[in-house]
């Protein structure tokens, strides 16, 4: 049984490491995920998990730790209108200094088991074929180091690629197998996967022309999803995108710095068109 001492100390290491706000209400969910992990270690109690947490020989755990208290729920091309405004605002304006050798730098930061990254890699290619030969390159990244082994596997089951328009799934997915598909070796060549925790430093260079960060925030409470929206905002090209989840808002001061551009997307202050002509020239 998960005492409260122990959800205490849980919930606190969970707010220093990873930014995971767990209220009293989520003893019980707490509780429940984390049971299956001391089952899997053979913890016998939670006094002695949170003691293992909590030394200096606990990171690879508090890893476990944050990728059972949070939900790798994704699929292709999720919120499609973020993939339209992709489109329309990063991409199709700029495709002549694209073929010229301007560079472009996209982010999913959050991105889980895959979909999204390589849903923007399927998005990019279908208007700039060979985007492999340009400057354009995808970073998608994850708190959860099993999450993203899958993602590079780059391997999904029927039910999973449903999602991807029939158009798309001829050029970009591969057979691996009964019932399973991998995506091309050109699409997922524009990704890019690296472990980053968003609440740690950042050995991320932008500018970004767009950055999805979507479904992460909500973990989070007010103060650390406004510094989060900051710190994304400050990353991104003039123009530059950012999308956020569907059940997230953007507050604090990157709301100084962006402009709503749909649902739940925000264009940073400037025009990417005369950036575009700019690097043209």
């Amino acid at each position: 049984m998960l005492h409260d001492r122990d959800f205490a100390r849980i919930a606190e290491i969970a707010y220093r490491e990873f930014g995971l706000h767990l209220q009293s209400s989520k003893k019980e969910l707490v509780q429940s995920r984390l049971m299956r992990r001391l089952r899997a270690i053979r913890c016998p109690d939670f006094s002695l998990y949170c003691d293992m947490i909590s030394g200096p020989d606990g990171a690879a755990e508090r890893a476990e730790l944050v990728s059972a208290l949070t939900t790798n729920v994704t699929h292709f091309f999720r919120e499609e209108h973020h993939f339209r405004l992709l489109e329309e605002v990063c991409l199709t304006p700029v495709l002549p200094a694209l073929r010229a050798g301007r560079r472009l730098r996209i982010w999913s930061a959050g991105c889980s088991a895959g979909p999204e990254p390589y849903s923007m890699a399927m998005t990019v290619l279908n208007l700039l074929p060979e985007a492999p030969r340009l400057d354009v390159r995808i970073l998608a990244t994850d708190i959860d180091p099993a999450i993203l082994t899958r993602a590079r596997a780059a391997v999904y089951s029927d039910d999973e690629v449903r999602s991807i328009p029939e158009p798309l799934r001829r050029g970009h997915l591969e057979p691996a197998g009964p019932g399973q598909h991998r995506i091309a070796a050109r699409t997922s060549g524009l990704v890019h996967f690296a472990a980053l925790n968003l609440m740690a430093d950042w050995p991320v260079r932008g500018p970004f022309d767009a950055i999805f960060c979507r479904n992460v925030a909500i973990y989070f409470d007010k103060p650390t999803q406004e510094r989060l929206w900051q710190r994304l905002a400050s990353l991104l090209s003039p123009g530059g995108l950012l999308c956020i989840g569907h059940s997230e808002r953007l507050h604090g001061p990157a709301a100084d710095l962006l402009s709503s551009a749909g649902i739940t997307a925000y264009r940073r202050a400037g025009d990417i068109l005369q950036r575009s002509e700019r690097t043209k020239r």
